[in-house]
């Protein structure tokens, strides 16, 4: 699955999560600036391989997981490390910014 991103759902979301380095652009089809980030998480995924998993969470099919984390904007990027957040951005976030900090939490 390297190089490929994750979509998630509040189902699979806490699993996905549960171990490794996660990065999750939380977004919604309707938001303009999450549609631009949308193709940099792609990129992200493709240049990260398997030292990290990249995942995308709709907001409308993870409810709980955004309500679970307060994501009140979106674009909202929050890296995971075990289960737990590390780091959190909101707004649009470019490539080298979201590998760097993958990078940071290895």
């Amino acid at each position: 699955m390297a190089g490929s991103l994750i979509e998630l759902t509040d189902s699979n979301f806490e699993k996905t999560i549960g171990t490794g380095v996660t990065l999750v652009d939380f977004w919604a089809p309707w938001c303009a600036p999450c549609v631009t980030q949308g193709p940099i998480c792609e990129q992200v995924a493709e240049n990260i391989g398997e030292r990290a998993k990249v995942a995308k969470c709709n907001v409308e099919d993870g409810r709980q997981a955004a309500a679970k984390y307060a994501i009140h904007s979106i674009p909202t990027v929050i890296i995971f490390k075990d289960g737990k957040a590390v780091q959190q951005f909101v707004g649009v976030r470019q490539e080298s910014e979201l590998v760097s900090a993958i990078e940071s939490v290895e």
